[in-house]
């Protein structure tokens, strides 16, 4: 048995509804039973046949919904891994952190082609740290006060999980400096990112100890399962880029979140339209069960 749960940005009526029991016609499929409207916008339908059929066909109903389909069992996951820029907060932190070196543009460019998986993470983020070589370090707190906003939904997310006994990581390709405030902020239990090299106030321009790149994202997804004892099929991960995909593909659950179109594409689940609470909604938790910051 498959769940379809649609989440509409603002209100799901009823032309939504049968628009959705139609298209799930086509696809094919056979519906068992639905849920009654959840918090005025979201709907769960049960059903049998090709979830990746069903969600294709899901996904061409006019409007901001958010469709997701997966597995009934197991639905309320027990690990959330979670990247951070523009994911967890609003911002790609590398970006925000040149503009105080007067190089915002340049970097920015190099960003957004790693993001969409055009460039070698590793070697562009050496690259693009190399550029903030002499930048004091006093800019991070700077940047952290003045740039980075937490993302709609990421307590909430991050704080609901953490109550229902889940494991939550964040995992960044950015760095510690930045990581390790955010993960307080929102709740996330513990924390992995790259550490920039400092010396007398200022950047090094390098890097220190390993990178967190894909690879290491997805051995982090790896570890913390077999550590908690817990079944890949128990695991949510969520990220928007490249650097991101390998996570997404290996956990039970990947969901793209307002992410760049391959990491969209290699997803089980898409977010265009809602905020981080929509992953709440995925797992059957309504918003009366939710921690609110």
């Amino acid at each position: 048995m498959f769940i379809a749960t649609l989440i509409a940005k603002e209100s799901l009526n009823e032309r939504d509804i049968q628009s959705a029991i139609a298209r799930l016609g086509e696809a094919g499929v056979t519906i068992a039973r639905q849920s009654g409207l959840i918090d005025g916008r979201v709907l769960d339908i049960f059903f049998n046949g090709d979830p990746g059929t069903a969600r294709k066909y899901l996904e061409e109903i006019d409007g901001d919904i958010d469709v997701a389909v997966q597995p009934e069992a197991n639905r309320l996951k027990k690990l959330l891994i979670s990247d951070m820029d523009s994911t967890m907060i609003t911002v790609e932190c590398i970006d925000e952190l040149a503009d105080y070196a007067g190089i915002k543009s340049e970097i920015a460019a190099i960003t957004e082609r790693a993001m969409q998986g055009e460039l070698d993470f590793e070697e562009a983020l050496r690259g693009r740290v190399a550029l903030l070589k002499g930048l004091e370090t006093a800019a991070i707190q700077l940047c952290l006060d003045e740039r980075v906003r937490i993302m709609p939904g990421a307590e909430t997310l991050v704080r609901t999980m953490a109550r229902v006994g889940a494991t939550t990581i964040l995992v960044s390709g950015g760095f510690t400096k930045f990581a390790k405030p955010v993960a307080q902020v929102i709740g996330f239990e513990s924390f992995h990112a790259n550490v920039l090299g400092e010396s007398s106030g200022l950047l090094t321009g390098g890097l220190d100890g390993p990178i967190v790149d894909s690879a290491r994202k997805d051995q982090l997804l790896q570890s913390a399962a077999q550590d908690g004892g817990l079944s890949l099929q128990s695991c949510l991960a969520v990220g928007d880029g490249a650097n991101d995909i390998p996570m997404l593909q290996r956990a039970g659950l990947g969901v793209a979140y307002h992410a760049k179109p391959k990491a969209a594409q290699a997803a089980d689940v898409a977010i265009r339209y809602n905020d981080l609470t929509a992953l709440l909604y995925i797992q059957g938790i309504a918003a009366d069960q939710w921690v609110s910051q």
